[in-house]
């Protein structure tokens, strides 16, 4: 996805490029024969590789911003902020209303929350309005062939030129972030393999044009990640003087009795709604000293395996009570 949790490949691979770029490009091109014969044993056609590699260069744009991923440069106030705007929240409960049926067939099928669904897909790319300019193929050959997760990227871009040759979208279309993340919902190729829903009934699982596969796609991931229906994400609470810190944490699931005998109250002090299943204390802020505490459950840990940061989480799921 958009925000996979990628940390910095540094400037070793700009270096390379600025100090010898004919031995760069010379590197790059027997690189890229490797992964044409792979591609090919996978059954790739000659065709679609000839046309996704045709004059295919590193993409410096590509390395430079891989080391600068919000969630590791931004406090939470700032990333909450930048991200709970009255225009985004605005746009987000225009989009929710003007796409309500699909959200209720979506709802039906996966069930999935409509609102979580629309958060997603508001902070990945304002809903459908931005999603990315980066030609996919290029960013994930730039990574796999430079970055420190070379693996990691080498397997999406091999995904990501069987998506092409089976035509779910067209060599000009597939466009998305620095990282490969392509189309509304910012599935990585993997991903998208796994995931995506032709919610139309087209029978192309287009998540770049199609709003009912996109959003369906969203759902399908969630879902698959142990959504529970008619379980809330989480919500705001008041830590006691003096609480342990150590305690919190996204993996560190409790009862909310034991929450409640520690002193843990609703942001409001009234005392905890009565839940179900455990909850675990996250402090989104911690690292850097901001206290705001959320109590969060098994559908905040659905949202993060979507993208793997509290900071991430916790504003869907804010931006989500909000929408509708």
């Amino acid at each position: 996805l958009g925000g996979v949790g990628l940390g910095g490949v540094g400037f070793g691979g700009m270096a390379l490029l600025a100090a010898a770029p004919a031995r760069a490009q010379q590197s790059f091109q027997a690189f890229l024969d490797g992964v044409r014969q792979e591609a090919r044993r996978a059954g790739v056609s000659q065709a679609t590789l000839n046309r996704a590699f045709q004059g295919l260069r590193p993409n410096e744009r590509v390395l430079e911003l891989d080391r600068r991923q919000a969630e590791f440069t931004q406090t939470w106030p700032q990333y909450r902020d930048a991200r709970l705007s009255p225009t985004r929240i605005e746009n987000g409960r225009r989009a929710f209303a003007e796409n309500r049926a699909t959200l209720e067939a979506i709802e039906r099928r996966f069930r999935v929350s409509p609102r979580v669904i629309v958060a997603i897909w508001g902070l990945e790319t304002s809903y459908g309005g931005f999603t990315g300019n980066f030609n996919v193929i290029e960013a994930l050959a730039t990574l796999a062939w430079e970055g420190r997760r070379a693996a990691f990227f080498r397997a999406e871009l091999l995904a990501a030129l069987r998506i092409l040759d089976a035509g779910h979208i067209g060599f000009e279309r597939m466009r998305g972030s620095h990282a490969g993340a392509m189309g509304q919902p910012q599935f990585m190729p993997t991903s998208f393999e796994r995931l995506a829903v032709d919610f139309d009934g087209d029978g192309r699982r287009d998540i770049w044009d199609s709003r009912p596969d996109a959003l369906a796609s969203i759902a399908n991931y969630l879902a698959r990640s142990g959504w529970r229906e008619g379980e809330i994400w989480g919500f705001e609470v008041a830590l006691p003087p003096g609480f342990d810190t150590a305690l919190s944490g996204h993996q560190n699931m409790r009862p909310p009795r034991d929450w409640a005998r520690l002193g843990v109250r609703r942001a409001s002090g009234a005392a905890l709604p009565p839940l179900e299943n455990e909850w675990a204390v996250v402090i989104p802020g911690l690292s850097r000293g901001d206290e705001q505490a959320f109590l969060v459950g098994q559908n905040f840990l659905a949202i993060r395996r979507y993208n793997p940061s509290n900071f991430y989480a916790t504003v869907v799921g804010l931006l989500s009570d909000r929408v509708a």
